[in-house]
């Protein structure tokens, strides 16, 4: 994935692993990806439910995950004094070795992870958000990191939230999430060992190093610890100063209260560059193989930039070699010029700062068969409307349904014209223009 669309959560009323489940299926995941996820896992007799619920006046889309016994996890109960009974968030209940009843340990889910059939961009991360939650429940119930135990159903859940929220945004085509600050809630709540304060001890470990906010509505947990060990593992921070958001998704809580909706917002946006300041980045090299050019461009494309420029020269003594330019915006800076040293064999770089003027864009989803889908980027021009199909995208659908790429591509632009509105005429032209 290397498109420049970035996802914004906004925890207002703060995060859980359904609630972020339903926000991903809200905003474009495909349901039927969803719902074959346990079965991909290895979570026997598992399945989704997906269903849309009102909260507070706000339609938004529920996820909940259930053995085949019919269980699926519960809230915490609250237990502040002056709290309503429905205030409260979905929460996993995470215990030490000697919890009571059937249950897996964060080890075992580990191992599943691992050989699970995810890509690498899922796998390491899921591996890692369960590796700080067996940090944070270790330190609380003083025990080893893989011997912190989830009742059964609580392993379903969490291996489902973690696993299915990371994958559900490679769904989306995203690889960068930003995030709003992060509403914790208030009182107290129940637990499986007793009574314990908001944040819960886990949680409070695993908020470390995130933006957190005062105040608001939520009476009882808002940000369960797998909600934050999401965000540890997926967040980067606030925003670009500028952007434009393309679609919407609410991702409902287990309760309803009167007050405020129980529900977490996750737009899909994309830096508005039509005219603003950018770094560039250059550097020759000419001891680095060529096979090596595409992990360095994919690397700089991961660290932020907006567009990598590879061409070869003739360096000193006659020797063959390649420049390097880079487009990255302001804020991404350190993080492409750390890249373009870790991943090539420069010793040095220049740097300069220019105004880039560009075309105003946006991006429309597409839905295909098979539940894929592919984005396409819509460009406002001077002579009319021109649209290109994701390149990622288009591959993806024509590897899963063996068609050639290019037919999958000219599909994609005529739906999109159409949806647009844009004539024939104009719609020929663009395929043109696009081929």
């Amino acid at each position: 994935m290397t498109s420049h669309r970035f996802a914004l959560l906004d925890p207002a009323a703060g995060i859980s692993g359904d609630m972020l489940l339903g926000a991903l299926v809200d905003a474009g995941a495909p349901v039927a990806w969803l719902e074959a996820l346990p079965a991909r896992l290895g979570l026997a007799g598992v399945r989704v439910e997906v269903s849309r619920v009102d909260r507070a006046g706000l339609s938004a889309t529920k996820v909940d995950v259930r053995l085949a016994s019919g269980e699926t996890e519960g809230p915490h109960d609250v237990v502040e004094p002056h709290a309503h009974p429905h205030e409260h968030h979905h929460a996993h209940q995470h215990h030490h070795e000697h919890a009571a009843g059937s249950h897996r340990h964060i080890g075992e889910l580990i191992a599943l992870v691992e050989r699970a059939p995810v890509s690498e961009w899922v796998r390491e991360r899921a591996v890692r958000a369960f590796r700080l939650l067996g940090e944070a429940e270790g330190r609380v119930h003083g025990c080893a990191p893989d011997d912190v135990a989830l009742h059964e159903v609580g392993a379903a859940d969490a291996v489902m939230d973690i696993v299915g929220a990371i994958e559900g945004f490679e769904q989306l085509g995203v690889q960068h999430v930003h995030t709003r600050p992060l509403a914790l809630g208030t009182g107290w709540v129940k637990a499986a060992h007793g009574m314990l304060p908001v944040p819960t001890p886990a949680t409070a470990i695993l908020i470390e190093g995130l933006e957190v906010r005062d105040g608001g509505p939520v009476v009882g947990e808002a940000t369960t610890p797998t909600g934050a060990v999401l965000l540890r593992v997926l967040a980067s921070g606030p925003p670009p100063a500028h952007w434009r958001g393309s679609r919407t998704g609410w991702g409902a809580g287990g309760r309803n209260p009167s007050g405020y909706p129980n529900a977490l917002r996750l737009t899909l946006a994309e830096p508005a560059n039509e005219a603003g300041v950018i770094t560039v980045l250059a550097t020759d090299v000419d001891d680095l193989s060529p096979e090596y050019l595409e992990p360095l461009r994919a690397a700089l494309m991961e660290a932020g930039a907006l567009d990598v420029q590879l061409w070869p020269t003739q360096a000193k003594k006659g020797r063959a070699g390649f420049r390097i330019e880079v487009m990255v915006p302001p804020e991404r800076v350190d993080a492409a010029t750390d890249a373009l040293f870790r991943h090539s064999t420069t010793a040095g770089l220049r740097r300069w700062t220019v105004e880039r003027v560009t075309l105003a864009r946006r991006e429309i989803l597409l839905e295909v068969e098979q539940g894929m889908s592919v984005r396409v980027k819509v460009l406002e021009g001077p002579g009319g409307t021109r649209v290109k199909p994701e390149f990622e995208d288009v591959a993806r659908v024509a590897a899963r349904t063996g068609r050639p790429a290019i037919d999958v591509a000219k599909e994609m632009q005529r739906a999109a014209l159409a949806q647009l509105g844009v004539n024939g005429g104009a719609t020929e032209r663009a395929l043109t223009q696009e081929s």
